[in-house]
């Protein structure tokens, strides 16, 4: 019987494997299309980003370990780094051709 795939968590609205990583071949996780949508970008293939240290509050929510905020934009800025991985695939490409 297949094991079924952990499921994702939730850390300031992007998800994560278990791991706290995007994309993770320990898990077969990849989670790059669903942040892209989100955040507002069409999915491309780019590197995969990874969360910084968190624990979870007493309300059941993952929080920065450094700040102990659910919320934290320097841990969990998300979105400027999605843009980061997405400029520098769109540059690889560019090199690459």
């Amino acid at each position: 019987m297949a094991e079924a795939a952990p499921a994702p968590v939730e850390i300031n609205d992007a998800y994560f494997c278990q791991h706290f990583k995007e994309v993770c071949a320990e898990c077969s996780y990849d989670g790059r299309e669903e942040n892209d949508t989100f955040f507002g970008f069409d999915p491309i293939d780019r590197e995969g980003i990874e969360a910084p240290s968190a624990s979870v509050n007493k309300e059941g929510v993952y929080q920065c370990k450094k700040h102990g905020s659910p919320s934290c934009n320097q841990c969990f800025g998300w979105k400027k780094q999605i843009t980061r991985a997405r400029t520098a695939a769109k540059k690889a490409g560019k090199k690459s051709s």
